[in-house]
């Protein structure tokens, strides 16, 4: 059966919690129709539940251990279920105190990683974004998902944390589509000031461009925008929620599928002529 969830990690953390909420009910010798109406549900919620088709909210794990006389799990099971859910956050609900939080929680992670490997398949990631471009992008964001409008801080929080691509220590291999370029934010202006920004930011030591010609023939399909993080975690950017991957078999294959788009891209000249290509065609 396919996982309701994006990532094996997140889907491994769900299936472990289902089955502990499985064998906490096995253990007190009830059926699932006497953990149900324990704790005044219908039947089909616990088998959503404990088949991982649906995640426990935190109320629906003390629920269900009362029901099963086995309170003492409880904080063994809150802990893991916060676990899964740092995995898989809405956009919604971290957004729901404004962006400018957001752009400025991320700093440390940041400031301690050293390499980047970043692929774009959508916008030009936020280490090379102008003022203007964040802005634009950024306001984009709040008018879809619903959030506070803080669109100036947050734009200001994140060319602000992008001092990185200037300092030592940190080295940033980006790839992005050829489609990112020709997909105007804000308005042609803003469009070509960033595309101008891009040039003189692939001059710096730290940072290498590729530009992935549109095209291309290719065995690697486009992928979600992800963002890896030494090798300690991958970033993935949905529409409504990001992921978190921590678990060393899925950052291998991230890492894998980086190289695989790496290779389809131009560097240098090629890369800016690509670039320069798409600054033209705003006229």
């Amino acid at each position: 059966m396919q996982s309701p969830y994006p990532s094996t990690a997140l889907d491994a953390a769900r299936r472990a919690i289902a089955d502990q909420l499985r064998e906490i009910r096995r253990d007190a010798g009830l059926s699932g129709r006497e953990v149900a109406a324990r704790a005044g549900w219908q039947p089909s919620k616990v088998s959503r539940l404990q088949s991982a088709t649906t995640p426990p909210s935190d109320e629906d794990v003390k629920a269900w251990c009362r029901a099963c006389g086995a309170e003492d799990r409880i904080p063994d099971l809150l802990a893991a279920n916060r676990t899964a859910d740092s995995m898989y956050l809405e956009w919604r609900r971290v957004q729901r105190t404004g962006l400018r939080r957001l752009q400025e929680s991320r700093i440390p992670l940041y400031e301690r990683t050293q390499q980047f490997r970043v692929y774009s398949s959508t916008v030009i990631p936020g280490f090379l974004q102008t003022y203007e471009y964040a802005a634009a992008l950024l306001g984009n964001i709040a008018r879809v998902h619903g959030t506070p409008d803080d669109v100036a801080d947050a734009a200001a929080a994140r060319v602000e944390r992008s001092h990185i691509i200037r300092e030592g220590g940190h080295r940033f291999g980006i790839l992005l589509e050829e489609s990112v370029l020709r997909h105007v934010v804000g308005d042609p202006a803003t469009m070509a000031g960033q595309l101008g920004y891009l040039l003189s930011v692939m001059a710096l030591p730290s940072v290498s461009v590729g530009i992935i010609p549109a095209g291309k023939p290719r065995e690697m399909w486009t992928l979600e925008t992800f963002t890896i993080f030494d090798e300690e975690r991958v970033h993935v950017e949905l529409l409504t929620a990001a992921v978190t991957v921590t678990t060393p078999g899925e950052i291998s294959q991230y890492a894998h599928a980086f190289e695989e788009m790496a290779s389809l891209a131009v560097y240098g000249a090629p890369a800016r002529s690509v670039i320069s290509a798409a600054i033209d065609s705003l006229d």
